[in-house]
């Protein structure tokens, strides 16, 4: 069985003080009748020397003074002369000792004991054999050669004894019961700093940092909370910083594992595409070699066909080194304010005969838009999105681009009616290669780079992209940061 601290130390001071009750007891049995009766030794053989002091050989003399002795030791005195006359007795009134100077001797006793003090003093312990009640019996020589005797009862010295021990048997369990209280309150007040550390030590066991010790006090418990409150500040400081540092490894390794898999599926993709055209300019190059078109025409269409599918893979080679160029993080951008309405402009202008071919109907927000950006890569964002819309641009054959003002920024929108995008696709669309009409990529050249293109130019930029479906097309858009223009007062 096991117990607590409180329990213990409760045990072990309401034990301690029983243990000094007891002895405190043993010792009053054994010693103080002993410590009494060497006291009252020590007071007759002062009271006789006192006596002897003011004795000139007459007792009437001293009476008074023999009689306060008397009294004050609760004692018997008498007085014998050289031959063993009395002359003077506490034990007779004063009225009969006028009567004659002669008196009985007194009762024979037995001497138990007889201890020499010194040469003119000797103590004897006797028995008083008719009242069967022992005596402590001083007999001094005075310096007149009379006998002085101090008869002290030993009854009151075992009497005070016996109720000097009743007194501290219930002082004794007195104490006891007032030291157990005192011993209960006294282990719970010590013991109570130590559940309220060990409750915060559980709760750092948990990793719960947030309880913290509150004890106002000075001592050794005082400090071992401080000591505590700072373990507990370290350790959460240190496992939030653990914790970030893991979560970051985890990101990274997350990220690393996208990485490897988005090189995998680079790779292939990079491979898919390039396969197709170098094995037509392979076939096609291989039937110039071997003569298989004999006319001119035929031959004109061969070449053609290589210098067709060479251009693609010169354009898909372009895209992936600018799209690497982007995403490697070194590309810096050269920001400054421009007049995005003047470059949907000229973008138009270069996509008249195009427009006009497919018979599609652009329409452009021409009011003054002043934003902040890379031109340049601006330009490739707006191209890459006007090249998608014109790609799949249906029913009504039409392209808007317009912007809206945002809180903090401009927003441009791209919208073109056709088929919306499936909904599996909308987050699909910005990864490299991700068509989702791949016949149809292919047949104008596409490879899906554009939109990675845009999500890349906009991330380095740090602004957010989107697309959406509407009722009868889709809605692609992009934000652009203020112009940051500075207007100087007119001086």
């Amino acid at each position: 069985m096991t117990f607590s601290i409180r329990t213990k130390l409760f045990m072990i001071l309401s034990g301690l003080m029983l243990f000094f009750v007891l002895l405190s007891l043993g010792l009053t049995h054994i010693g103080l009748q002993k410590f009494y009766i060497w006291q009252k030794k020590d007071l007759l053989i002062t009271s006789s020397i006192g006596i002897n002091d003011l004795y000139r050989g007459n007792p009437d003399e001293i009476a008074l003074e023999l009689e306060r002795v008397a009294n004050t030791l609760g004692a018997g005195i008498m007085i014998f002369t050289n031959e063993n006359t009395l002359k003077y007795s506490s034990f007779i009134p004063p009225s009969k000792q006028r009567l004659t100077d002669l008196f009985p001797p007194p009762p024979p006793s037995l001497i138990k004991n007889t201890e020499i003090i010194d040469s003119q003093t000797i103590l004897e312990m006797e028995q008083d054999q008719s009242l069967k009640i022992n005596f402590m019996v001083l007999k001094h020589q005075m310096n007149n050669k009379d006998v002085l005797i101090l008869r002290q009862p030993l009854a009151p010295i075992s009497e005070s004894v016996t109720v000097a021990a009743q007194f501290i048997v219930l002082t004794g369990i007195l104490s006891i019961l007032a030291g157990c209280f005192w011993a209960f309150f006294f282990a719970k007040k010590i013991t109570l700093p130590i559940l309220e550390l060990n409750r915060i030590a559980q709760s750092m066991s948990q990793l719960n940092f947030s309880q913290k010790c509150t004890m106002n006090r000075s001592d050794e418990f005082g400090e071992l909370g401080k000591s505590i409150n700072h373990l507990s500040d370290q350790l959460d400081t240190a496992i939030s910083e653990l914790n970030q540092k893991n979560a970051q490894l985890m990101a990274d390794v997350e990220k690393e594992r996208k990485l490897d898999k988005m090189r995998k599926d680079f790779v292939s993709s990079v491979s898919h595409e390039l396969k197709t055209p170098l094995s037509l300019i392979l076939g096609y190059a291989e039937g110039l070699k071997e003569n298989i078109a004999q006319d001119e025409s035929s031959k004109n269409y061969y070449c053609c066909v290589i210098m067709d599918e060479a251009e693609k893979m010169d354009k898909l080679v372009r895209d992936l080194l600018n799209l690497s160029q982007i995403e490697s993080g070194f590309y810096q951008l050269k920001k400054s304010d421009f007049d995005l309405s003047i470059l949907l402009s000229d973008i138009s202008l270069k996509y008249l005969t195009i427009l006009a071919d497919k018979g599609i109907t652009l329409t452009i927000d021409k009011k003054v838009c002043l934003v902040n950006g890379d031109i340049l890569r601006i330009e490739q964002v707006l191209l890459n999105l006007l090249n998608n819309a014109l790609e799949h641009t249906e029913f009504t054959k039409t392209i808007k681009i317009f912007v809206k003002n945002m809180e903090d920024c401009k927003r441009v929108f791209v919208y073109n009616s056709g088929q919306q995008i499936p909904d599996e696709s909308l987050d699909k669309i910005w990864t490299s290669f991700y068509k989702v009409d791949k016949a149809r990529t292919r047949e104008y050249g596409r490879y899906g780079l554009g939109l990675s293109i845009v999500r890349a130019i906009q991330e380095l930029h740090g602004y957010p992209y989107g697309v959406e479906n509407t009722n009868d097309g889709v809605l692609f858009w992009f934000d652009l940061g203020m112009a940051k223009i500075i207007t100087h007062p007119a001086t």
